[in-house]
């Protein structure tokens, strides 16, 4: 192969997806996800994550009606966390952002798309309040669009 036949894929962009979309993308399978879902497995995207948020996730696979859910369809907890490091890019955890949410544990998704300004993917009420303040540190909130492939 010639390197004229090589054709660079660009690197992904990151984003920051909080625990209740990351379930709605690997468990849930919600069919708003679709987009992004594909995203993830094409490499366009990649999910931006701390350590914590990802024994958050560890840690709420083991709510009872979470349990439930992933028995019902036939899902282990192991599979959405392998799918999770599949399309994971593990960051240092950030220092605390200019703007605050009042939600605490809802803080670290927003400090890490602040000190990266990269794109927050939220439902949280506590987050979606503070569209405008992110706005104005760099960081979109719940982007419609998707990056081309």
């Amino acid at each position: 192969m010639t390197s004229s036949e090589v054709h660079a894929r660009p690197a992904a962009q990151a984003w920051v997806i909080d625990t209740n979309i990351v379930l709605d993308l690997w468990l849930f399978e919600d069919p708003a996800t679709v987009p992004l879902r594909a995203a993830l497995q094409s490499g366009v995207i990649s999910h931006l994550a701390t350590a914590s948020m990802r024994d958050e996730l560890e840690r709420v696979l083991t709510y009872p009606h979470i349990v439930k859910r992933m028995a019902k369809s036939g899902i282990q907890a192991q599979d959405i966390l392998n799918r999770f490091d599949e399309h994971c890019m593990i960051a240092e955890p950030a220092s605390k952002a200019s703007c605050t949410c009042k939600d605490p544990d809802d803080q670290k998704f927003i400090d890490l798309a602040v000190a990266h300004a990269v794109p927050l993917l939220s439902k949280d009420a506590a987050i979606l309040c503070m569209k405008k303040r992110l706005s104005q540190s760099g960081v979109m909130l719940n982007p419609t669009e998707m990056p081309a492939q």
